[in-house]
């Protein structure tokens, strides 16, 4: 079906669709919540070390951890939004 509104709501209108061409555009101070609320912050992501000849195999270790465990905090914030299916 095509549509002359770029949004609309299908009938019965339980879901918005944004059609190609169409914009959504959240505003400076605007928020996306899930259930009433927003995703936790998370912090910015920090060089421990410069990588050279006296970085450990436990630093380097240390480091990644830390990577994956930001990494894993964006994904669960994604999947609390709605943005990325649970499973």
């Amino acid at each position: 079906m095509a549509y002359s509104c770029k949004i609309h709501k299908e009938s019965g209108g339980n879901e918005l669709h944004i059609e190609s061409g169409g914009v959504l555009d959240i505003k400076t101070g605007a928020v996306i919540k899930a259930n009433g609320t927003q995703a936790s912050v998370i912090s910015n992501a920090s060089v421990a070390h410069n990588l050279n000849s006296t970085f450990s195999d436990t630093e380097a270790e240390a480091a990644l951890d830390a990577l994956g465990g930001k990494i894993n905090s964006i994904i669960a914030a994604l999947k609390g939004a709605g943005i990325v299916a649970l499973s």
